[in-house]
Protein backbone atom coordinates (compact mmCIF):
# COMPACT_ATOMS: atom_id res chain seq x y z
CA UNK A 1 0.00 0.00 0.00
CA UNK A 2 1.10 3.52 -0.92
CA UNK A 3 1.41 6.02 1.82
CA UNK A 4 1.61 9.64 2.10
CA UNK A 5 4.77 9.66 3.45
CA UNK A 6 6.27 7.84 0.55
CA UNK A 7 5.32 10.31 -1.78
CA UNK A 8 6.02 13.28 0.22
CA UNK A 9 10.02 11.75 0.03
CA UNK A 10 9.42 11.07 -3.85
CA UNK A 11 8.72 14.87 -4.02
CA UNK A 12 11.42 15.97 -2.30
CA UNK A 13 13.40 14.80 -4.96
CA UNK A 14 11.56 17.01 -7.65
CA UNK A 15 13.78 20.67 -8.05
CA UNK A 16 12.31 23.52 -9.36
CA UNK A 17 15.53 24.94 -12.10
CA UNK A 18 14.91 28.54 -10.67
CA UNK A 19 15.96 27.44 -6.85
CA UNK A 20 18.47 24.99 -5.69
CA UNK A 21 15.78 23.65 -3.81
CA UNK A 22 12.95 21.05 -3.80
CA UNK A 23 9.59 22.02 -4.22
CA UNK A 24 8.54 20.59 -1.51
CA UNK A 25 10.89 22.99 0.10
CA UNK A 26 9.84 26.15 -1.91
CA UNK A 27 6.50 25.12 -0.53
CA UNK A 28 4.75 24.45 -4.08
CA UNK A 29 2.97 21.34 -2.95
CA UNK A 30 -0.26 22.14 -0.53
CA UNK A 31 -1.23 18.70 -0.11
CA UNK A 32 -1.24 14.87 -1.25
CA UNK A 33 -4.04 12.75 -0.67
CA UNK A 34 -3.78 8.87 -1.75
CA UNK A 35 -6.71 6.38 -2.32
CA UNK A 36 -5.33 2.85 -3.34
CA UNK A 37 -2.81 2.83 -5.54
CA UNK A 38 -3.75 6.81 -6.81
CA UNK A 39 -2.30 9.84 -6.03
CA UNK A 40 -3.59 13.54 -6.22
CA UNK A 41 -1.01 16.14 -5.55
CA UNK A 42 -2.46 19.93 -4.98
CA UNK A 43 0.42 22.64 -5.69
CA UNK A 44 1.28 25.88 -7.30
CA UNK A 45 4.03 27.69 -8.98
CA UNK A 46 6.38 30.25 -7.87
CA UNK A 47 4.80 32.45 -10.49
CA UNK A 48 2.07 31.91 -13.13
CA UNK A 49 4.18 32.35 -15.89
CA UNK A 50 6.51 29.88 -14.61
CA UNK A 51 8.57 28.63 -17.84
CA UNK A 52 9.51 24.87 -16.02
CA UNK A 53 5.50 23.98 -15.33
CA UNK A 54 5.22 21.09 -17.43
CA UNK A 55 8.64 20.46 -16.95
CA UNK A 56 8.37 19.79 -12.99
CA UNK A 57 4.62 18.43 -13.48
CA UNK A 58 6.61 15.55 -15.73
CA UNK A 59 9.32 15.61 -13.06
CA UNK A 60 7.00 15.00 -10.56
CA UNK A 61 4.56 12.42 -12.61
CA UNK A 62 7.74 10.28 -13.02
CA UNK A 63 8.95 10.28 -9.22
CA UNK A 64 6.01 9.56 -8.17
CA UNK A 65 4.71 6.25 -10.23
CA UNK A 66 8.45 4.88 -9.33
CA UNK A 67 6.81 4.41 -5.67
CA UNK A 68 5.74 0.75 -5.81
CA UNK A 69 2.00 0.36 -6.37
CA UNK A 70 1.21 4.17 -7.65
CA UNK A 71 -0.38 3.47 -10.89
CA UNK A 72 -2.13 7.20 -11.19
CA UNK A 73 -0.79 10.20 -10.03
CA UNK A 74 -3.07 13.72 -10.86
CA UNK A 75 -1.31 17.20 -10.47
CA UNK A 76 -3.32 19.85 -9.50
CA UNK A 77 -1.95 23.00 -9.85
CA UNK A 78 -4.06 26.19 -8.32
CA UNK A 79 -3.37 29.67 -7.85
CA UNK A 80 -4.84 30.24 -4.74
CA UNK A 81 -3.66 30.96 -2.22
CA UNK A 82 -0.21 32.22 -4.19
CA UNK A 83 2.93 31.07 -3.40
CA UNK A 84 5.17 33.83 -1.25
CA UNK A 85 8.73 33.16 -0.41
CA UNK A 86 6.98 32.37 3.12
CA UNK A 87 5.97 29.40 2.42
CA UNK A 88 10.01 28.34 1.96
CA UNK A 89 10.83 26.36 4.80
CA UNK A 90 13.35 26.58 7.39
CA UNK A 91 15.41 23.64 5.85
CA UNK A 92 15.01 25.33 2.55
CA UNK A 93 16.01 28.80 3.66
CA UNK A 94 19.53 27.75 4.92
CA UNK A 95 19.96 26.41 1.86
CA UNK A 96 19.52 29.43 -0.12
CA UNK A 97 21.45 31.38 2.55
CA UNK A 98 24.50 28.99 2.08
CA UNK A 99 24.10 29.60 -1.94
CA UNK A 100 23.73 33.37 -1.32
CA UNK A 101 20.36 33.56 -2.17
CA UNK A 102 18.11 35.69 -0.33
Amino acid sequence: MVSEEQVWEALQQVADPEYPLSIVDLGMVYAVLVKNDDVQIKMTFTSIGCPAIDWIISDIREAVLAIKDVSKVDVDVVWSPAWTRERITQHGREILLYHGVT
